[in-house]
């Protein structure tokens, strides 16, 4: 999948392609040999300058390429060994939400996030990455159960929100959410919450409550996406690019405002051209927060759990 602004990249990596294989077909020649490695420092400089400036729709469409990794592309790719749970022993295994036990270098954690599908037919079952209110008791569940066996919690978050059907609101979408929220506040184990893709309303927040909330380069987060913003206050989606804008919802917007705590670097390009680099980043940002709220007492990370996020929002008034 090409996205618009790429396609001035597109275009020379296209010529490079043929320049390098005219240059296979000839005698060497050191000015064929000049001109690959022009058009090679070019790429790189127009690389940088697009991906470096990025506007805020921009990033939300690099949020949403097809191409990106899913949460259970980063547990795999993380984790030595990974036993999936399913369930919330209530109504029924929600597919939009995974979670499971996980071991990266001897240490065993909980990881809980919501997963899309790549084709058609997963699409359906994942529903889109849209939990209903059984995924989210699901993830209490599972960040239960680690609190119960003193295992560390990571949640991914990549949704465009929880399913809105009426189903999900006959079964009580909005407790569920709303539960979770505050069960995550007083859970006695370190909780690490990282966005990888698309952050969404309460979808988003219902397995969000952590000691660290870490967001990929090229992620989202906010209330309302940028086309639903638009579809309110204009009438229509066409205004999604003014709507994302005024939101503010790029993980430098969230770190500016003290939303989150850090923002993980993608490769050039977005995690899609270089997933090994992503999962890496990843893996070492969860190791690296995991030891140090280790050094705390559950008491101590209760209290500065709650206190970072009451703190969110504070205005002062000269």
């Amino acid at each position: 999948m090409l996205l618009d602004f790429e396609k001035p990249i597109a275009d020379l990596e296209e010529k490079l392609a043929k320049m390098k294989e005219y240059a296979t077909q000839q005698v060497k020649d050191s000015s064929i040999d000049d001109a690959i490695q022009s058009l090679e420092t070019n790429i790189l400089k127009l690389k940088n300058g697009t991906y470096q400036n990025l506007t805020r729709w921009q990033k939300v469409q690099l949020s949403r390429h097809s191409d990106r990794p899913y949460t259970l592309d980063y547990i795999h790719a993380m984790c030595d060994e990974f036993i999936e749970l399913h369930g919330d022993r209530n109504v029924a295994d929600d597919f939009a939400m995974v979670g499971g036990l996980g071991k990266i270098e001897g240490q065993t954690l909980m990881f809980v996030g919501q997963q899309k599908g790549r084709n058609t037919k997963q699409r359906q079952m994942r529903n889109f990455g849209m939990a209903n209110p059984e995924g989210y008791r699901k993830a209490l569940r599972l960040m239960k159960m680690a609190e119960k066996f003193n295992k560390p919690i990571v949640t991914l978050i990549d949704t465009p929100g929880a399913f809105p059907g009426i189903g999900a609101e006959e079964r009580g979408q909005a407790e569920a959410i709303a539960r979770n929220i505050q069960e995550m506040f007083m859970l006695k184990v370190p909780v690490i919450c990282i966005i990888i893709g698309e952050g969404a309303s309460g979808g988003a927040l219902g397995i969000a409550i952590g000691d660290r909330v870490l967001m990929l380069e090229n992620t989202w987060y906010s209330v309302i996406s940028p086309e639903s913003c638009s579809s309110i206050l204009w009438r229509s989606w066409e205004y999604k690019e003014q709507a994302a804008e005024a939101l503010k919802l790029t993980a430098k917007d969230m770190l500016g405002f003290k939303l989150i705590d850090a923002i993980i670097s993608e490769p050039l390009g977005g995690a899609h051209r270089d997933p090994e680099t992503a999962f890496q980043r990843v893996k070492e940002t969860i190791l690296l927060n995991l030891a140090e709220l280790q050094k705390f007492s559950p008491e101590e990370r209760i209290s500065q759990r709650i206190d970072k996020f009451c703190a969110m929002g504070e205005v002062k008034e000269f």
